[in-house]
């Protein structure tokens, strides 16, 4: 049994997944406030949750289609409870073995793509579904700078990988993308790591041919 997948199945039945919504929600909103979507395009998140953020998305003037994968069944059949217009769709799988092949504009991932099995291969494929001069949003609370979420792991007994934010450079630039880094903090919150050290976002955008 994958025991990530049991873990996030487990948590959309037991509250976490609208918990998440709530600890992951000021951040990242204010992370895509930076972001310009301007005119048309299309949007995917890769380990969507209940879809927050897709429902998010969604109601951008300029969206076409936005798309949410998640690995958990559970978390898939909550965001489909939730859907909000017919921009929505959600998919039960990894990003690893999903068979898709039209290109996204825009591709986010919030505290999920270090669950993967290889990064290297997750990123792999998300930059071959980006179009030229498209855009990947990488957000983790989870990295060896921000010492007070390294016990994370232990905590969940789960495989979950862990890096320093010039890793995770790495494995971008590695990768083919043009990279560039954002630490979102929350100033006044009690926890120390959302407050001293914050989210990191890695934006990897993928060349013009």
């Amino acid at each position: 049994m994958d025991k990530v997948k049991k873990t996030f199945d487990e948590w959309a039945q037991n509250g976490r997944a609208e918990l998440m919504e709530k600890e992951h929600g000021k951040n990242v909103s204010k992370f895509l406030q930076s972001i310009s979507f301007d005119r048309s395009f299309t949007f995917l998140d890769v380990g969507c949750g209940n879809g927050w953020v897709v429902r998010k998305i969604s109601n951008e003037d300029y969206c076409k289609k936005s798309i949410g994968i998640d690995k958990s069944k559970k978390m898939i059949i909550q965001s489909e409870k939730k859907k909000t217009n017919n921009k929505e769709s959600f998919f039960h799988t990894d990003i690893e073995s999903w068979k898709y092949t039209e290109k996204f504009d825009f591709i986010f991932s919030m505290e999920s793509l270090y669950y993967a099995e290889s990064i290297e291969t997750a990123l792999k494929k998300i930059f071959k579904l980006l179009k030229p001069g498209g855009q990947f949003f990488c957000g983790t609370d989870f990295y060896t700078d921000n010492k007070a979420t390294t016990k994370w792991a232990k905590m969940m007994k789960i495989q979950m990988h862990l890096h320093s934010k010039k890793e995770w450079r790495e494995f971008f630039q590695n990768i083919g993308f043009k990279v560039s880094t954002k630490h979102i903090k929350d100033l006044k919150n009690t926890k120390k790591w959302k407050r001293e050290w914050g989210t990191l976002f890695i934006t990897g955008v993928k060349p013009e041919k």
